[in-house]
């Protein structure tokens, strides 16, 4: 599923590269291969995904549009997906997601429906909404085709490991429901077997990293409070949970201020931006090596949605 999604993407995505940096490699004492999916369309991975899912719909259904529930990277990637393949998308998102994100989603054509993430449900919204428009319902993570989407990442990851030498490492993710992660860790599973995959999230909403130590999905007590909106989700899916239980190795959390470090160090040393929930990947190999193995380690910036306020706080770290 992943190769055939990977041939359908093929002319529509950026296949990102692989950077590196000395000064990186030293703060973490070994060395550090990025992935910056934040140059990604649409600042993040997630248009592999909501593009995934659109090409494989009937004309028809297609054209009567598509619906998804977003706190702003999968919403900005189905807009710009569904711009592209002439149809209308409807996107629901938090009435909290920070304003850029928001403001991006319309301009690449999406509908915004805002709601209160704390006393109403986005699925119950989108499901609602899908029925009564006729609406194709694009899920951020727990949807095969959509998972299939993500997992070329992976299959990009293994032939450049391969062109790098690097044929043993784990591999950091940024987590949240878990659909660019278990895609990986699939792609992976046929084409690196020995590039183990480590979901990675923030401290106090690290339902992942708590639901592969205990086997069962754990929920988060919270639903926002974290400047790593990306990845703010409730728990792990039903279809990426056993994905990852079976193929993932422990979980890794990180402060905000990790985070807010990350995102500097990026910008810094290899001249990219990063949003929080894109760099606590980055985070989770410069300042939780004692929790990594190996002389290499690759990581999966996600995103780079961030508004210049949080951005000015990530860039006092230099300071």
């Amino acid at each position: 599923m992943i190769e055939a999604a990977a041939k359908r993407l093929k002319g529509h995505v950026r296949e990102t590269p692989i950077l590196s940096s000395p000064f990186l490699d030293a703060i973490a004492g070994r060395r550090i291969w990025v992935k910056p999916e934040c140059l990604q369309h649409t600042g993040s991975f997630k248009f592999r995904g909501a593009w995934s899912a659109i090409s494989t719909l009937d004309e028809d259904t297609r054209q009567r549009g598509v619906i998804a529930y977003s706190s702003g990277n999968h919403a900005q990637g189905v807009a710009m997906a569904a711009s592209k393949h002439g149809i209308a998308s409807v996107i629901v998102m938090p009435s909290d997601a920070p304003h850029l994100k928001i403001e991006n989603t319309r301009a690449l054509g999406g509908e915004v429906i805002l709601y209160d993430r704390a006393n109403e449900s986005r699925e119950e919204i989108g499901e609602t909404i899908a029925a009564d428009r006729g609406l194709t319902l694009i899920r951020p993570y727990d949807e095969p085709q959509v998972i299939a989407g993500q997992g070329t990442t992976g299959l990009e990851i293994a032939r450049q490991a391969t062109e790098l030498g690097v044929s043993q490492a784990d591999v950091l993710v940024c987590c949240g429901g878990g659909g660019l992660t278990s895609g990986i860790a699939l792609a992976l599973e046929k084409h690196a077997p020995d590039l183990r995959v480590r979901p990675c999230e923030p401290e106090g909403f690290d339902d992942v990293k708590r639901s592969l130590a205990t086997g069962r999905i754990q929920n988060n007590n919270a639903a926002s409070g974290n400047i790593c909106d990306a990845i703010l989700t409730p728990q792990p899916g039903d279809i990426t949970f056993p994905i990852l239980n079976r193929l993932c190795g422990p979980g890794i959390s990180v402060t905000e201020d990790e985070a807010l470090r990350a995102m500097a160090l990026a910008f810094l040393r290899l001249k990219i931006v990063l949003e929080p929930g894109g760099a606590v990947a980055l985070a989770s190999a410069l300042f939780r090596g004692d929790e990594i193995e190996g002389d290499d380690v690759i990581v999966v910036t996600s995103g780079g949605n961030v508004g210049p306020d949080i951005f000015s706080r990530a860039l006092e770290f230099l300071t």
